[in-house]
């Protein structure tokens, strides 16, 4: 038999506990190798702090924003995109909101009950990729320098 009383729940903790410092009785104070280490400051006084990196931002997202910014120039509601691609209201609106990875036919449908192409989609998508993270994309039409071809290259 336990030596638990019957009533009484046992928690099982998920994590070990955290380590801490021992307890101290009030008005006694702890040695120097057992007080708790002040943090250094963040940064250096008259300096400023170090700017982390732009977060690149998801294709999702912005997928996302293109379709939900075409929608509403053209004065659609959710439901009746989501009726014209065949795809559920719910889903279109995860979509929008960069919550759910659609794949390509659902893109390909959403676009074109938008009156898109799936290339015009992912060509928006990519402009606002440029806008956003203020970069140009290597071997985009903007910006390139050089000689500028359309065509293909065959080598023997």
């Amino acid at each position: 038999m336990s030596e638990q009383a019957p009533n009484e729940a046992r928690v099982i903790p998920l994590r070990p506990p955290a380590a801490r410092p021992p307890a101290t009785r009030p008005g006694t104070t702890r040695p120097a190798s057992e007080r708790p280490a002040t943090a250094p400051p963040a940064t250096a006084p008259g300096t400023a702090p170090p700017r982390a990196a732009p977060k690149e931002p998801l294709w999702r997202d912005l997928v996302g924003d293109v379709l939900r910014r075409e929608r509403l120039a053209q004065e659609r509601t959710l439901k009746d995109v989501a009726d014209a691609a065949r795809i559920s209201m719910p889903y279109l609106s995860e979509v929008e909101r960069g919550r759910k990875e659609a794949s390509s036919e659902v893109l390909a449908a959403a676009a074109h009950a938008l009156g898109l192409g799936l290339g015009d989609l992912l060509s928006l998508a990519q402009g606002e990729l440029v806008r956003v993270t203020g970069r140009r994309v290597p071997g985009g039409s903007r910006g390139r320098t050089g000689a500028s071809y359309d065509g293909l290259c065959l080598a023997a």
